[in-house]
């Protein structure tokens, strides 16, 4: 299904499962298969393939999904693979993203909103990326790891573990190297720089450094962002 004013540029297809929103705009040579939901105002470049057959091997062709929200820019050579059963069968996307040339997103990907993936950035499966992430170009990211929201992962990094909220990481294999503050004011971006301090300079275990900030959350709103990262972090995080 195809909404109003959509533009399809020249050798696309678009397969017939695929339901695309009002206003969105496809440039030439553009795959669409699969399960696959685009909704409304995003902008696809040329030679992108969005909810073919992902690269797992334990996949045999069952029904999963692609959804992508609204507004997104979704430049020239982006791949986005369909989830996997295993995985909950589904890759999303939310709205208000940047996904640069070359970008890949692994099977069973859960990206936020707002977030920005540079040129070459590969994500392997399972990987969730939370809302106002960056990721620097060349970067790559291993399965099932967690990217906490505002998180900055600079250029040419290879990150195998958790990066919680607001940390900057970098290096093969990343590392944390301090806290990201252009998107916050002083009062909340000392809070936060509290919380790194406690996470990877307070010579305590994790669980008990989330119970401190949880404390610190009563006075200040942004680290609610760690509780809700802490509950999904399986892989542990970077040191």
């Amino acid at each position: 299904m195809i909404g109003a004013n959509v533009q399809i540029g020249h050798f696309c297809y678009i397969g017939s499962q695929v339901t695309i929103g009002s206003g969105t705009v496809l440039k030439s040579h553009i795959v669409i298969n699969g399960i696959t939901e685009l909704g409304c105002d995003n902008n696809i470049g040329q030679f992108s393939s969005i909810g073919e057959v992902n690269q797992d091997l334990k996949y045999k062709g069952e029904d999963t999904r692609v959804i992508i929200g609204n507004r997104n820019l979704i430049q020239q050579n982006v791949t986005i693979h369909r989830g996997t059963l295993q995985g909950g069968g589904l890759t999303q996307i939310g709205d208000d993203n940047n996904l640069m040339s070359h970008v890949h997103i692994g099977h069973d990907c859960i990206i936020g909103n707002h977030c920005l993936l540079a040129t070459n950035v590969g994500l392997a499966g399972h990987v969730e990326v939370d809302d106002f992430v960056v990721i620097g170009a060349a970067s790559a990211v291993h399965q099932f790891c967690v990217i906490g929201t505002y998180a900055l992962i600079n250029t040419g990094a290879c990150v195998v573990q958790d990066v919680p909220p607001y940390v900057i990481a970098e290096g093969n294999r990343a590392v944390p190297v301090g806290v990201r503050a252009d998107s916050l004011n002083n009062g909340d971006w000392q809070a936060v720089q509290n919380a790194y301090q406690l996470i990877y300079h307070g010579g305590k275990l994790v669980a008990d450094v989330n119970d401190e900030i949880d404390i610190l959350a009563i006075n200040c709103q942004v680290l609610l962002a760690y509780k809700s990262f802490f509950s999904r972090s399986a892989r542990g995080i970077i040191r």
